[in-house]
């Protein structure tokens, strides 16, 4: 539960008039002690100084309790060691002036984290990176809740981005394809990225606005062998496609010869006729045809 507890303190500018009015005061009680004592009126004089010292001591701690807020800027005030409340509104404003001050700001910060090399779920070493965008939402628990929010931030958003790191799987391969994987589901694992980091840094009362992979790559030592790998499972599924394209084909044209009547083929030529089009189809160069002068038969 937040412990945090909001305020309005009064506007400044009512206590500045008469700040203003009690240096005027001593000033003006200061010159007349002068020319009491110039006058020989030692008593006047004493009694202008002892009028004029208040004047000043008000006047200087009245000045201490002004304060000035910029939008999405807040203060935190303690009297003697002890949490008061804070100011989340901007403006000029006057606390006590025994109050000590501690501004936080509540603008949104942006941190970019260090590449880390992790492994992911199957083992694979990758490289991995994040960015965030937070900001101070209690500003009681980020200045005593945790020594330096900033750093608690740093550390935990690097803390969370390993054990994402290893809950899931670089990539889904044709064994897993339906497997959540880091480079394959890029909105979930941000989401899962996020929630997670708003359990861990809501103990610092922060709160998270986004947060998104900003690198994810295998290490160079692997690199190669994965990239080898990719490509094979490319170039097996490309495979695939052209051959059921191909059968398809080959079934049409073997369909067409016999509804128009344009030949009549045996099974022996039917299948010499697939297998020569699943050449031409199927081929990675270009078909050298070779003129057949007889029959299939000699």
């Amino acid at each position: 539960m937040s412990q945090e507890i909001i305020q309005r303190p009064a506007t400044g500018w009512s206590m500045l008039f008469r700040d203003i009015a009690l240096y005027l005061a001593s000033i003006a009680l200061f010159i007349l002690m002068i020319l009491s004592y110039e006058a020989n009126s030692n008593l006047l004089g004493t009694l202008f100084l002892l009028m004029s010292l208040p004047a000043l001591i008000a006047a200087i701690l009245i000045s201490a309790g002004f304060i000035v807020l910029q939008p999405n800027e807040s203060a935190v005030l303690l009297l003697f060691g002890k949490y008061r409340y804070s100011v989340k509104e901007g403006g000029f404003w006057w606390v006590n002036p025994f109050y000590t001050k501690r501004k936080v700001s509540l603008r949104l910060r942006n941190h970019n984290g260090d590449r880390l090399k992790v492994n992911d779920k199957a083992g694979n070493p990758i490289e991995i990176a994040l960015v965030l965008v937070w900001k101070v939402e209690d500003t009681f628990a980020a200045l005593f809740e945790v020594d330096d929010y900033m750093q608690y931030v740093k550390i935990q958003s690097e803390s969370a981005l390993r054990h994402l790191a290893t809950a899931y799987p670089y990539d889904s391969w044709e064994d897993h394809a339906n497997e959540t994987s880091l480079r394959g589901n890029i909105d979930d694992v941000s989401k899962a990225l996020e929630n997670e980091l708003q359990d861990r840094l809501s103990k610092a009362g922060v709160k998270v606005l986004e947060a998104r992979l900003s690198h994810l790559a295998y290490t160079p030592e692997i690199a190669e062998a994965m990239l080898r790998r990719q490509q094979a499972t490319a170039i097996v599924a490309a495979r695939v496609k052209i051959v059921e394209g191909a059968v398809g084909m080959v079934q049409l044209a073997l369909k067409h010869l016999e509804a128009d009547n344009v030949v009549h083929l045996d099974e022996e030529r039917k299948a010499a006729m697939v297998s020569n089009l699943l050449v031409v189809l199927c081929g990675e160069h270009n078909a050298q045809p070779v003129v057949n002068t007889g029959t299939l038969y000699t």
